[in-house]
């Protein structure tokens, strides 16, 4: 019944609509800013997941940690009980996004994984670009037992990371990093339509550049506001990052109709030849940011989660 070849009959309204507003804007020669990027996924958003499981206890804090402040959104499904640890790295092309954008999508993480969620408040390019965003969430990982102790909260030293499209990255990046690095001690990592090759070589990137929501165009022009300092593409890439057996056992979830697909499944091949625990699920008939689109595709976010529940729940990865 999931083996489809065309986009899942809900979106397809919605996203003829999309096109349709797209093409008026490129007739208008209107320049896309920001700030219109981030009012845009703030309002699909909002618009398209209504529903907020109430979790006991949520608060907002700051790690602060080697002149790095960093704003953060805890939820404790479970305070009474020690539990582990998700650090979630949201997208937005690392321009947009917020802890406020993503606060029911944390909830459902929370709920549905039954895990403590910290998500992270990092700086957005172009007004800071790479590495920033990098730095605050390394900050963020090595700080966070001691924060977690500032706050009396009851934890489990099993930390794992979650993150779709830019925050995928961002994720990849810092378990590419952990593999030689003590203070990243990241067990597992789940990966939602990851963006793994600024390089943007996969093949997918052309064959669904255009109509399906995210556009090869718009990926480029995340890409030039975040690298703004010559980087060599292809060497910050998480795809091309080496691998070993001690990576973090990884998930990753790709999109049918995303232009991010190929690398997602190239990223997971390269792990497993490197001797690395890797799993790969594609959701069939989606487009790239389906999880903000929850009201319109409910069955495949509801699959999404609980993917990634079992995976983080399984006891892969597990180093004590």
């Amino acid at each position: 019944m999931l083996n489809r070849s065309k986009v899942d009959p809900s979106l397809e309204n919605w996203l003829s609509g999309v096109n349709q507003q797209q093409a008026l804007l490129n007739q208008s020669l209107a320049k896309i800013t920001p700030k219109m990027m981030r009012k845009a996924l703030a309002t699909m958003t909002k618009m398209h997941v209504t529903e907020a499981p109430e979790i006991e206890s949520t608060f907002d804090s700051v790690l602060t940690r080697q002149q790095l402040l960093v704003p953060l959104r805890i939820y404790d499904p479970a305070p009474d009980t020690a539990t582990p640890v998700i650090v979630f790295i949201h997208g937005g092309g690392h321009m947009c996004g917020s802890v406020d954008v993503y606060d029911a999508i944390c909830r459902k993480l929370a709920a549905a994984s039954k895990r403590i969620v910290v998500s992270v408040e990092y700086s957005l390019a172009p007004e800071f670009p790479y590495p920033a965003a990098l730095n605050e969430c390394a900050a963020v990982i090595r700080g966070l037992w001691q924060h977690l102790d500032d706050k009396e909260m009851r934890y489990e030293r099993d930390l794992s990371l979650v993150g779709d499209s830019g925050g995928g990255a961002l994720c990849a990046t810092l378990s590419a990093n952990s593999q030689s690095d003590p203070s990243l001690p990241i067990q597992r990592q789940a990966l939602i339509y990851p963006s793994l090759d600024y390089s943007l070589s996969s093949p997918s990137v052309e064959t669904l550049s255009k109509g399906y929501l995210l556009e090869k165009e718009r990926i480029e022009w995340y890409f030039k506001h975040y690298l703004q300092n010559g980087e060599n593409r292809e060497k910050v890439s998480p795809l091309f990052q080496p691998a070993s057996t001690s990576f973090p056992a990884t998930l990753v979830i790709t999109a049918e109709f995303c232009p991010l697909s190929d690398e997602g499944k190239q990223y997971v091949s390269r792990l497993n030849e490197a001797g690395a625990t890797a799993e790969h699920h594609d959701e069939p008939g989606q487009v790239h940011a389906y999880l903000n689109l929850e009201n319109l595709i409910p069955e495949a976010c509801e699959r999404t989660y609980k993917y990634i529940a079992e995976f983080l729940n399984s006891g892969v990865g597990s180093r004590h």
